[in-house]
């Protein structure tokens, strides 16, 4: 039996079609079957979320692998952050290790640092310890920017493109990301959960990685598309995608982050976008190996303009 833990989230999705079709017997963590659509006749399902611990300990029942992908960009009204990527992840690996779990797969993030500027890196940086310290096997993947076509980022652009003369970027937009769509981010983890364990890879100097002691009982890698984009570049690609043509404008740092703490306060979980999610655009996500490690597990991503016509 394998618990997936965000199944009805951009990979979390594309995840569990690959699992129902091989016929692993899968149960899913959710707060509501109903966000599983067709998927919730052909899974168990547990109930419960990160903010929930009790919740882990009776999904784990009869548990072989655990793959984690839930987590949280923003604030949300069960907890922060911090309790929902770092806290609730610490927690799940405690519950796994009790539960004699032998494999839990984590979703972390590229620039996973304890110092890093965005409260969510920092978060995942803890989250990622924890897994390396545990006691259970564990295989950590670390993508850049993940997207898929008609994912929340990508709409939230389409319509500003649509709405909007010009397009604005939040400070100079040069963060430099190796974006990796969704599918490809599935298949990586569903080669590493059906296939002999490959290699380690080489660990980012100065990452959480390199903060481990060397551990046979674990593998990391750094999943990254072939293609390097700036911001600007991304959203001037999601915007010719769409087939129209916008000036993009730079919107100074501070006036982005008081403005949209402005709408969060005002439209609380319904605010369209939250500084901590814009923040994260202004963090370089890089992998030294590029595609390396994705193509490690038999996979070849594609590149952005690609999967999105542009």
């Amino acid at each position: 039996m394998l618990l997936l833990t965000g199944a009805t989230g951009l990979v979390g999705r594309s995840l569990l079609r690959r699992l129902a079709a091989a016929g692993e017997p899968v149960r899913c963590l959710v707060r509501d079957p109903r966000r599983l659509g067709s998927d919730r006749v052909r899974v168990q399902i547990a109930l419960g979320d990160l903010a929930d611990p009790p919740s882990f300990r009776n999904a784990m029942r009869g548990v072989r692998t655990v793959v984690h992908l839930a987590a949280a960009i923003r604030d949300q009204p069960a907890g922060s952050i911090e309790e929902l990527n770092g806290i609730a992840t610490w927690r799940m690996v405690q519950a796994a290790e009790r539960a004699g779990v032998e494999h839990f797969v984590f979703m972390s993030s590229l620039g996973a640092f304890s110092h890093d500027r965005t409260r969510h890196l920092r978060a995942k940086a803890l989250a990622e310890r924890a897994v390396l310290a545990s006691d259970v096997r564990h295989t950590v993947f670390a993508p850049s920017l993940v997207y898929a076509p008609g994912d929340m980022f990508l709409t939230l652009l389409e319509r500003m493109a649509l709405l909007l003369p010009v397009m604005p970027v939040s400070g100079r937009g040069q963060a430099v990301f190796q974006p990796i769509w969704a599918e490809d981010v599935a298949d990586a983890i569903a080669a590493a959960i059906g296939a002999e364990a490959q290699p380690a890879a080489e660990p980012r100097a100065g990452g959480v990685a390199d903060e481990r002691r060397p551990s046979e009982r674990g593998e990391r890698y750094e999943l990254a598309g072939p293609q390097t984009l700036t911001h600007r570049e991304i959203v001037d690609l999601v915007v010719r995608a769409g087939g129209r043509t916008r000036r993009l404008v730079s919107v100074p740092t501070p006036l982005v982050s008081r403005g949209l703490r402005l709408v969060e306060t005002i439209m609380q979980s319904r605010a369209p976008a939250t500084w901590d999610e814009a923040e994260l655009l202004e963090v370089s996500m890089i992998a030294p190996r590029g595609t390396a490690d994705a193509e490690a597990l038999g996979v070849t991503p594609r590149t952005m303009a690609a999967v999105l016509g542009a």
